[in-house]
């Protein structure tokens, strides 16, 4: 099985390495994750592992997730992804339990998360534009994006504007994935992944930790 995991986001902080190198990380709390369910290519289509991670009280769950978390005899969940597979290994059962000790071995991650939401942002903060001169003449537009006229899609005869134009609007709240970032140590004993550098999200936000892979990879697994 692809070595995957979901986790959350405890914070940053630095280690030492062996060699005395000191290194900023991003504390993980991985798995324990629940097997919901195992998905094939005979009875679903494709290949794939259902993982849930952390308990969600029964009167706070639908019906539904109760009795799909009650067919792998186990609790409804309030973080589920699927990890997509070439195929199924023989020893994942519904019910079974995956820990961190499934990234033994592994160098790099890729982490996948949803970013902080910055809520409504001019063009100076969610693109990085300079803004108007500050000069004489410049009455209170020193944060305008300025003329947006030359980029219509018909110019002339249409006003609309082309589509990925950048301007003001919401910021963040968005999934990213942040690749081949060095898993720098494992600690099986409090389920926890200490990963090189800034992860997607806020502290106590959700991710989905994989073992690193390239784009054709992914298009193999995705089918």
């Amino acid at each position: 099985m692809l070595p995957a995991l979901l986790g959350k986001k405890i914070g940053m902080t630095q280690v030492y390495d062996d060699e005395g190198n000191l290194h900023p990380v991003t504390v993980v709390e991985a798995g324990p994750c629940d097997v919901l369910q195992v998905k094939t290519a005979e009875t679903d289509g494709y290949n794939a592992v259902q993982l849930g991670f952390e308990d969600v009280k029964p009167h706070r769950a639908s019906k539904p997730a109760i009795g799909h978390a009650a067919k792998a005899e186990t609790k409804p969940k309030k973080f589920i992804r699927e990890v997509r597979l070439l195929a199924v290994p023989e020893d994942i059962k519904p019910g079974q339990s995956v820990t961190v000790e499934l990234f033994e071995g592994v160098r790099t991650v890729d982490v996948i998360g949803t970013t902080k939401g910055k809520g409504f942002a001019g063009v100076m903060k969610r693109h990085g534009f300079k803004g108007q001169p500050a000069s004489h003449g410049v009455e209170r537009k020193h944060r305008s994006p300025g003329s947006i006229a030359a980029h219509a899609s018909n110019p002339g005869k249409s006003g609309r504007i082309r589509k990925g134009k950048r301007m003001a609007g919401h910021m963040g709240h968005a999934r990213s994935t942040t690749r081949n970032l060095k898993l720098i140590r494992l600690d099986k004993e409090n389920n926890l992944l200490l990963v090189q550098g800034a992860l997607p999200g806020a502290n106590g936000g959700y991710l989905f930790i994989r073992a690193s892979r390239s784009a054709k990879q992914e298009k193999e697994a995705s089918g």
